[in-house]
């Protein structure tokens, strides 16, 4: 088993936690390695299911450890009442595990007012995996089965297919699979780019509020992300219009039939920006970093691809030798005077600093101080 950075046992002596993530990410895996001692109900297994679902108090009436687990509870939520209560008269914690926070957002949940925290899982990052291939992430992205394996496009298929059956299917989230499988191959090729619900209404031949729609179950089943646009610019007027960011790069590849990345190339550069997106968004869940992330962009083209509340405004380049022409977007933002720090992270081989005091980054120096805890505080 590969180590992940996520200690559950450490979390749990905390607080009870809603632990959310995509499917095939490591969720069950990870309890059964690391909560050997835990009290588990997986509301997967139908025998269970249709007991709880009869009777939700029987809960209360096992024999319960004091650390219970109950693996994909939004089929179910229901039960959180009694979990409430639970935790309030028993002093139990609980870890309450899931693939998709739609129902009980959207269907009244008692979501425990403060008495579990959220904590997500993602795919494996770059500090979890021993030998650590750059290009071999890129193509085949971070989902521990698929990583490691030779048939690696064979797994992300049926990973892209298992994911339309149950996650959207079987929830009856969407009447026309047939439609929103069409709009998800779209939105995979516009994966990293500002969503313009319209444009892609008139592709898919939708409305454009079923296209916010299907973005949002993307969303609620954590299979996406939206960054939003930093917009506190006074010299330059920003856009404030979002970007959508699938949770793993092996899943964007799949689903917009991308085939081999090679070193160097258009695709390479479009990987290698989302690779380093989502290693932060990583960090900042796994060490609990009150750190919003945006990217910036003004009307008048000037962008830079990650800003990190007022901490950071990251361009990122694929480039092996960063040069002023790269700097552009990053100096225009810098002009504002209201961030602390400016880099680059890129492919180049020796980390160095301009004379504005921009650092340019080798792309693994950059990952391995943030995940020391040097880059964020």
């Amino acid at each position: 088993m590969i180590k992940r950075i996520l200690d559950l046992p450490i979390l749990l002596e905390r607080k009870s936690f809603f632990l959310f993530g995509p499917r095939g990410t490591g969720k069950t895996t990870l309890i059964r390695n690391t909560l050997g001692n835990a009290f588990v109900i997986d509301l997967l297994e139908i025998r269970i299911y249709r007991e709880y679902l009869k009777n939700p108090s029987i809960l209360a009436e096992q024999k319960l450890k004091p650390v219970v687990v109950i693996d994909e509870v939004q089929k179910l939520p229901e039960i959180l009442d009694e979990v409430h209560r639970l935790i309030e008269t028993r002093k139990l914690t609980f870890l309450l595990t899931g693939s998709s926070a739609r129902k009980l957002k959207r269907g009244g949940a008692n979501l425990l007012a403060g008495r579990a925290w959220w904590a997500e899982m993602f795919p494996l990052t770059s500090h979890e995996i021993p030998d650590f291939e750059l290009l071999t992430y890129l193509n085949r992205g971070g989902l521990p089965a698929v990583y490691p394996s030779n048939d690696y496009h064979e797994e992300l298929k049926s990973y892209t297919g298992l994911y339309l059956k149950e996650e959207i299917q079987n929830e009856a989230l969407t009447r026309k699979i047939s439609n929103f499988s069409e709009f998800l191959d779209l939105i995979a090729l516009c994966n990293g780019e500002e969503v313009s619900y319209q444009s892609i209404a008139i592709d898919c031949g939708v409305s454009a509020n079923t296209i916010k729609n299907y973005i949002q179950i993307l969303e609620d089943t954590l299979v996406a992300f939206q960054l939003p646009g930093f917009t506190k610019t006074r010299k330059r007027k920003s856009i404030s219009r979002a970007k959508l960011y699938f949770f793993d790069v092996g899943v964007v590849n799949s689903l917009a039939g991308r085939g081999n990345i090679m070193a160097g190339s258009e695709l390479f550069g479009k990987a290698f920006e989302h690779f380093i997106i989502l290693e932060v968004r990583a960090f900042l869940s796994y060490f609990r970093k009150n750190v919003k992330m945006y990217y910036w962009r003004s009307t008048s083209q000037f962008e830079v691809d990650l800003v990190l509340g007022t901490q950071w405004a990251i361009e990122i380049k694929s480039t092996t030798m960063v040069q002023n022409k790269h700097l552009k977007g990053i100096r225009a933002l810098k002009q504002e005077n209201n961030i602390e720090n400016f880099a680059v992270v890129s492919c180049d081989t020796n980390e160095r600093v301009t004379k504005d005091n921009i650092t340019i980054f080798p792309w693994n120096l950059f990952l391995q101080r943030l995940w020391q805890g040097k880059i964020i505080l």
